[in-house]
């Protein structure tokens, strides 16, 4: 009985009215075709997959310069922490997945998603979120494309019942805030002191080409 009741979580988060309202829209009008191309880009928004990804281009920046690397060390430390911070609002907070909550949508190709009361937030959100968030140190066209992307991605955990959309929400904003407070300690997006530079000063985010 005492390791049941630390299994459970501290609270229980309701869905919205709007909430269920875009979930019973999904269920009543999604498609198997719709649900497996959904279920496939899902992936790329998994923390597993972000993580390797961002080790792999991490270990490419180590020989090239200053601020790159630096933009490389802040993006892996902010990938690992949004990966961990899920889990531990997951211990915290229980809710119901809305593929739980739906029988007409499983006849229309929604699968399962994941433990039926890790809903809130979306981890998949706050990853999302976070690197969303320090993209926005880049250039228009590579910020912009990564925020639609983002967008793309997050959209899937709804179109799969995986999340109700103010799981998501919530997600974004936990991965963009904690993006910005991890600048305090990688100092990204912070004009600093170049040695040898004659006073210029260099921000530690993307080298852009002229």
């Amino acid at each position: 009985m005492f390791i049941r009741v630390l299994e459970m979580a501290l609270m229980t988060v309701r869905p919205t009215a709007a909430d269920v309202a875009i979930a019973d829209w999904i269920a009543a009008h999604t498609n198997p075709p719709t649900e497996e191309v959904a279920e496939a880009l899902t992936w790329g928004a998994d923390g597993h997959v972000l993580c390797a990804a961002v080790a792999a281009w991490w270990l490419y920046t180590r020989h090239q310069g200053r601020s790159r690397r630096c933009a490389a060390d802040h993006v892996l430390l902010t990938t690992l922490v949004a990966s961990a911070m899920p889990h531990l609002f997951k211990a915290v907070f229980d809710q119901e997945r809305p593929d739980r909550c739906t029988v007409r949508g499983h006849w229309r190709g929604v699968p399962f998603s994941g433990r039926r009361l890790d809903a809130f937030p979306s981890g998949h959100a706050v990853h999302v979120g976070a690197l969303a968030s320090a993209a926005a140190r880049l250039p228009r066209p590579q910020r912009n494309a990564i925020w639609l992307l983002g967008s793309g991605l997050v959209a899937t955990r709804i179109l799969l019942l995986a999340h109700w959309t103010s799981d998501v929400l919530v997600g974004l904003a936990i991965g963009a805030v904690t993006e910005r407070w991890l600048r305090r300690f990688t100092g990204y997006g912070r004009a600093i002191d170049r040695k040898g530079s004659g006073g210029r000063r260099e921000a530690c985010h993307h080298e852009h080409a002229a």
